[in-house]
């Protein structure tokens, strides 16, 4: 009988503006059995925003009392907020044998790689600088300095593509995330994680 496969925790990275919210959004639509990790944040929830749903909006001190219960499998001081990924419904993910999207920054991503290092990374690059900060200014939803500090960020996480084993240029959001897609998807395809016994029975063995 063929093993269950090892579950699947997909790290999709950009800079603000970048897309990956969207991508991961348009993923969880076209595949129902994957699931999405909510992380924890210090920042004030927006009014499209859902707690939960988004992300669970907790205070500084609800944050820091999961960090010293170790909560999380990462945790950063992103911008001017605080944000932790929590490990349980990773583990839960990989014993099970789905697919948990992950939509970090990039150190968190770096943080996951050392913790999970069998997680795909995908990073999501903006097609250029002046469409990157055209999607942070409509946005709206910044004072004029957190939308300093989000483009200077931004500027330093773009040039860290490199880091991860796949890039995704975002200057066609179908064409993008049919492409993460196909990624996540051929990844199961990967010769060591294939089922030995399964490959013995195919050559007769």
């Amino acid at each position: 009988m063929k093993q269950q496969q090892k579950g699947k925790i997909v790290i999709i990275s950009s800079p603000s503006g970048g897309g990956k919210t969207s991508i991961c959004q348009k993923l969880l639509e076209d595949n129902s059995e994957w699931r999405f990790s909510i992380s924890y944040t210090t920042r004030t929830k927006r009014e499209s925003e859902q707690n939960g749903r988004e992300y669970f909006f907790v205070d500084a001190e609800e944050f820091e009392s999961l960090v010293l219960k170790n909560k999380f499998a990462e945790h950063f001081r992103v911008h001017l907020y605080r944000y932790g990924t929590p490990r349980e419904p990773l583990e839960e993910t990989l014993a099970s044998g789905g697919v948990m999207l992950l939509d970090v920054d990039v150190k968190g991503a770096q943080a996951l790689k050392k913790e999970y290092p069998g997680a795909i990374t995908i990073f999501i690059q903006p097609p250029n600088v002046e469409a990157l900060k055209s999607r942070l200014t409509a946005r709206g939803t910044e004072t004029d300095e957190q939308l300093q500090v989000r483009f200077k960020n931004a500027i330093d996480e773009m040039k860290s593509w490199e880091e991860f084993e796949y890039v995704v240029i975002n200057d066609d959001l179908n064409k993008a995330v049919c492409e993460v897609s196909s990624i996540i998807w051929a990844h199961s395809c990967r010769t060591e994680l294939q089922d030995r016994e399964q490959m013995k029975e195919l050559l007769g063995l």
